[in-house]
């Protein structure tokens, strides 16, 4: 077997060139001379030769102009008739994480984890990415990505989480001065930390209880909670709306789906690994 091909049925060389199929949506995952390339197929630059040479179809549909996108996993891919090797499909979740949830994958008491939620059929081993404490609710990522999970959590990339909150009490104006300018936390061994909203907006405001949008870079233990207790606002509902561009616009609590490739593709590049570089 030669490098970068896989045994299977040749495609119908009748079949019409994909005028049908939109090759130059970048949204459709990476760029085709660097899947071909990937597949052991030579350099990027011999790989647009091969295009030129109008031997390159994307599920039987002809691929002669670039640029053009494919998605590597889903679409078959051949050159000369003969189908690429396909790479190893990471998995990549949406969870709508309900309260009493647990985001760890080890409990010894048996506790409902986040993984038992999503019953996905690759039977991928799926981890969570950052921290959603048991009583709080919300988007909660699950991966078997190792890399983007560590760009994910690491300081210098996290991008923002959006969190709604109802806290007890009348939040006042001087208390949002404060959690803009940051409020000092202690992690235990580490000298105390200021941590502070990147942006805060108060949804609703009554006598009792206020309702808050905050947005947060960084994903320290029980870090809402921690700021808001620390200016005497017990937290009573706390909600991950956000994260990124993701959101959990159609989800159910406890309902789970896959990232669409176009928000993987933002994802990845919020944390600098950019899919569709050429």
């Amino acid at each position: 077997m030669t490098a970068g091909w896989s045994t299977e049925p040749k495609d119908d060389p009748g079949k019409s060139p994909g005028a049908e199929h939109d090759f130059r949506d970048a949204s459709r995952g990476e760029r085709i001379q660097k899947v071909l390339a990937s597949a052991g197929l030579g350099s990027r630059r011999s790989c647009e030769e091969l295009i030129a040479e109008g031997i390159v179809r994307v599920n039987g549909h002809l691929v002669a102009d670039l640029p053009a996108w494919v998605d590597p996993v889903h679409d078959r891919i051949t050159v000369r008739g003969k189908p690429i090797h396909r790479p190893t499909k990471h998995v990549y979740v949406m969870l709508f994480k309900p309260r009493g949830t647990l985001c760890t994958n080890d409990d010894p008491e048996g506790r409902t984890r986040a993984i038992d939620l999503v019953n996905h059929p690759s039977r991928a081993r799926l981890f969570p990415v950052g921290r959603l404490d048991r009583e709080s609710s919300g988007l909660l990522l699950l991966t078997d990505d190792g890399i983007l999970a560590q760009r994910l959590t690491h300081p210098s990339h996290e991008v923002g989480r959006t969190y709604e909150i109802s806290v007890r009490g009348r939040v006042e104006e001087s208390d949002l001065a404060r959690l803009r300018r940051g409020i000092f936390l202690s992690d235990g061994r580490h000298s105390a930390k200021r941590a502070s909203a990147e942006r805060l907006q108060v949804l609703r405001r009554d006598r009792d209880r206020t309702r808050l949008r905050l947005v947060l870079r960084e994903g320290r233990n029980r870090q809402v909670r921690r700021m808001l207790a620390r200016l005497g606002f017990p937290v009573k509902r706390l909600q991950r709306t956000a994260m990124g561009t993701l959101n959990l616009r159609g989800l159910q609590p406890g309902q789970w789906r896959d990232l669409t490739i176009s928000e993987l593709k933002a994802l990845r590049h919020a944390v600098g690994l950019d899919q569709t570089r050429s």
